[in-house]
């Protein structure tokens, strides 16, 4: 980066200052994205909702599956580019979906065209142009300046799509709820200041002129309400011929407004208000999880990996994986019981487990264990080995057990009883024969 420019560090002097033609679809439009200044982020609780979003999304673990870019897997994992980590990196991405359905994510280069990394950027506009027969996607900053890049190598995250066919569509439909929030939020201001302000009604007992009852009034203040009088008392001429105490009561705005609009913003933006206040449980996240953060982690994975591997190295297996640990708001019983499962059964090994329990991982960590009385359905009939069967006999009275046969020693066969009289003398009284 060192004497070199932004625009450069991403597009390499790419600007497309003339171009052939505008690129249209099917239907005669021209994909153009531009950003909506409708202060979407300049309201508190949409601001914290988009926040609350951007937040979770950026614990998600970027994972390179594959062999083609294993290379940059810590890359990806650390520090994308060189201006953000990999926490910053989601998080904006997720943010610029957010607030304006739309998010671009280009690759970064090195002077010999080899990916180094990937770099989100916010348009102010956007739009899909061609030149000398190749499709490009140029870019308009706040500054001023162009930037183009080949259409194919760029990835396009966005969400409420509709009517364009590229891009997603704008917050407009939140204009009459941030409309609401500003009323609302004036309203309080104004009704706080003034039953905070007003504090006696006065009334005149003659006709006077206006400037002298802006006098008589800042006279009353200066001598009755003002610091210096300590005596407690208000004393009035017959100038008044009433002088009444306003109660000034704490100004509360409608609960029922509120929960409305907290409502609407909740809804547009999928969260509700224990996830924006982290009040959340086990249910809870994990209905977020399914519903908004999985959705933007698909579509992250999916969105690199086509613009990052060629259409051959995706066919052979190589992806870009984000995933998060779902567990991590589970309760301690959830955790245990998962941990216990799936660790006996290989599923899991040790390192699995400290990552459910938010814990470093250990050396030797990356092994397998599995209980060892599981085996395969098909090894039982292939297995030779005959089950060793210990015959022990049981102790007479007064007598001890015998200890059982050690390692290597043979197990003495107990004594065989004795064989009945041949005359029937050893039956049993009252036992009559079977013939």
């Amino acid at each position: 980066m060192d004497g070199i420019k932004f625009l450069d560090y991403l597009f390499h002097g790419k600007e497309l200052r003339y171009i052939d033609s505008y690129f249209k679809m099917l239907n005669g439009y021209s994909p153009t994205f531009t950003s909506y200044s409708g202060g979407v982020y300049e309201m508190d609780l949409t601001r914290t909702a988009v926040n609350s979003f951007a937040t979770h999304c950026s614990k998600l673990k970027p994972e390179i599956e594959g062999s083609a870019l294993k290379r940059l897997e810590k890359t990806l994992q650390q520090k994308p580019n060189y201006f953000m980590d990999t926490t910053k990196f989601i998080k904006r991405v997720a943010t610029y979906v957010a607030v304006e359905h739309t998010a671009f994510i280009v690759p970064v280069e090195d002077r010999y065209g080899t990916l180094i990394g990937w770099y989100p950027l916010r348009a102010q506009r956007c739009e899909v142009v061609e030149a000398a027969g190749q499709v490009y996607l140029r870019y308009l900053f706040g500054n001023g300046e162009h930037g183009a890049i080949e259409f194919e190598r760029v990835g396009i995250m966005t969400d409420f799509e509709y009517t364009d066919d590229l891009f997603g569509e704008d917050n407009r439909t939140l204009k009459p709820t941030m409309q609401l929030i500003h009323t609302q939020n004036e309203g309080i201001i104004n009704a706080v200041k003034n039953s905070a302000n007003i504090r006696f009604l006065a009334k005149v007992a003659n006709m006077l002129k206006p400037e002298d009852i802006k006098k008589e009034r800042q006279r009353f203040t200066e001598e009755n309400l003002s610091a210096e009088n300590d005596s407690g008392m208000i004393i009035y001429d017959n100038k008044f011929s009433e002088l009444k105490q306003v109660e000034s009561k704490p100004y509360t705005p409608n609960a029922l407004q509120m929960q409305n609009i907290q409502e609407n913003v909740c809804t547009h933006f999928g969260t509700n208000m224990d996830i924006l206040q982290n009040k959340f449980n086990e249910e809870t996240w994990n209905a977020y999880y399914e519903g908004k953060i999985e959705p933007f982690a698909i579509q992250l994975s999916l969105v690199m990996s086509n613009m990052s591997f060629t259409e051959r190295e995706r066919a052979c297996g190589n992806a870009i994986m984000f995933s998060a640990n779902r567990l991590q708001y589970a309760s301690n019983a959830t955790k245990l019981q998962v941990s216990t499962q799936l660790f006996d059964r290989a599923l899991l090994n040790r390192d699995g487990v400290m990552d459910i329990w938010n814990m470093p991982h250990v050396e030797g960590g990356d092994k397998y264990y599995i209980r060892k009385e599981y085996t395969e359905i098909s090894e039982l009939k292939n297995s030779r080995e005959k089950p060793q069967i210990i015959i022990q006999q049981a102790p007479q009275a007064g007598q001890q057990a015998a200890e059982p046969a050690k390692d290597g020693q043979q197990q003495e066969t107990p004594p065989e009883p004795p064989e009945p009289p041949q005359d029937g003398s050893g039956k049993k009284e009252g036992v009559k024969d079977a013939d």
